[in-house]
């Protein structure tokens, strides 16, 4: 690839992002990625809790959610080593994604034939294995979204994604339970089922991008310490501020999402109120700003489009500061909700197309599984805390000390701002570099 750093850049246009079959094909893959996540969650407890499950039981059953931060234990795997049979056919990622999608087709009729008031061991069998194939779907998405195109594209391909992920939200909450309603959960679960086939499509249709055994077989305790220490290796001592940043980019929009709705319901907003403004008009909001934050990785490129992404995103938070010294204004709600909703998505994008350039030819899934669980950790740890600080000194210091954080994630954006530059300059524009390093 020693040809990359001399061949000239050429910006994308808006005709190569629309006309490119990758970014579309993330659609489908997207909403195969978010569909079951809601039907071993939410969707699952209102059936458990229907059935006369005691709420322990189903808070219990929550725990199968580990599966979604522990993924990187076995993203080595979807890396090193073949699907039997399958890979020799369509590839290691797509026929990874091929049998991750068909288990969680198999887990959710599972749960639809394991009525909970009789056998909820298999229905908690079932959904654990819903989980675990979910989690592994999620990391070889992101390895095939990772080496089939470039850093500066990787912004709308996240963006494509998000919107089908989205989608799939609504289909597994809203569509399941109107099912529900009208003809029964095991009906619901077998069209859900059925709907993991929109993905199984979608991957057949991928190019695709790998041989079925590139690389050696390594044992696995070498296949799971190969990706980090090539990443200590590749990135030296820039890595702890490149790591620092990862962790600490999210944290503002989670610390201050646990007390938005404790902060709606303070101020006197109906459910009905908090249901249109921020569960459907705030994902749509949302979503614009996903597809914002791809085309301005692809305009502005990738480290203008952080450093903005982190400066929204912090500051938002001061809306809810505002709204909550205003108090109940419906207005104001919906300000807030579309400022928060629009830079979360914004810098979304931006973060998924940064830790999409950190990865190497090879490891991508296992790097990005690293990655990922890295981000979101942080959140989940300080979160906990956040509503001792609410109790403590209110809701304006609590939102305005998460906007706070805005500061130290510019200080940390100027220090990694040569690599992310260099990084992007490393790769020609037009083919998949990733992917074409990946099959020599």
């Amino acid at each position: 690839m020693a040809h990359a750093h001399s061949a000239p850049k050429r910006r994308l246009s808006f005709r190569d992002v629309l006309t490119d079959g990758r970014i579309a094909l993330m659609l489908p893959l997207g909403f195969s990625s978010g569909l079951p996540f809601l039907l071993v969650f939410s969707t699952l407890s209102a059936w458990l809790r229907e059935a006369g499950i005691s709420r322990t039981e189903i808070g219990m059953l929550s725990w199968v959610a580990l599966a979604y931060s522990l993924k990187f234990l076995w993203a080595p795997i979807v890396d090193r080593y073949d699907v039997p049979i399958l890979a020799r056919l369509l590839g290691r990622r797509r026929s990874w994604m091929a049998l991750a999608q068909i288990v969680t087709a198999a887990g959710l009729a599972g749960i639809a034939f394991g009525d909970p008031q009789t056998h909820l061991p298999l229905t908690i069998a079932s959904a654990l294995l819903v989980a675990f194939a979910s989690a592994t779907q999620d990391v070889v998405i992101d390895g095939w979204r990772i080496d089939a195109a470039t850093t500066e594209r990787q912004g709308m391909m996240a963006a494509s994604l998000q919107l089908g992920y989205r989608l799939a939200l609504i289909c597994a909450g809203a569509g399941a339970l109107y099912i529900a309603e009208f003809v029964n959960w095991r009906s619901a679960y077998l069209a859900m089922a059925a709907l993991m086939g929109v993905g199984l499509a979608a991957t057949l249709m991928a190019p695709r991008l790998d041989a079925a055994a590139p690389r050696e077989r390594l044992p696995f305790a070498a296949a799971v310490l190969e990706p980090l220490t090539e990443l200590f290796r590749r990135k030296g001592p820039i890595l702890i501020p490149i790591l620092a940043l990862v962790a600490c980019f999210r944290l503002p929009d989670f610390v201050a999402g646990v007390m938005a709705n404790p902060l709606y319901i303070d101020l006197g907003f109906s459910k009905a109120d908090i249901a249109n403004v921020s569960k459907l008009y705030g994902v749509w909001v949302g979503i614009a700003g996903a597809f914002a934050g791809g085309i301005a990785v692809t305009r502005l490129g990738l480290w203008w489009t952080l450093l903005i992404g982190a400066v929204i995103a912090a500051a938002s938070n001061l809306m809810f500061s505002w709204l909550a010294v205003e108090g109940g204004r419906l207005d104001l709600l919906v300000l807030t909700i579309s400022a928060d909703n629009f830079a979360g998505g914004f810098a979304g994008s931006a973060l998924v197309a940064y830790m999409s350039s950190l990865t190497a030819p090879g490891f991508a899934a296992t790097q990005y599984a690293l990655l990922s669980s890295l981000y979101a950790l942080p959140g989940k740890l300080i979160g906990g805390g956040s509503g001792a600080v609410v109790d403590a000194y209110g809701y304006p210091i609590l939102f305005s000390a998460t906007a706070a954080i805005g500061i130290p994630l510019v200080i940390l954006c100027l220090v990694v701002r040569r690599d992310a530059m260099q990084t992007v300059e490393a790769e020609p524009d037009g083919k998949p570099a990733l992917a074409a390093q990946s099959r020599a």
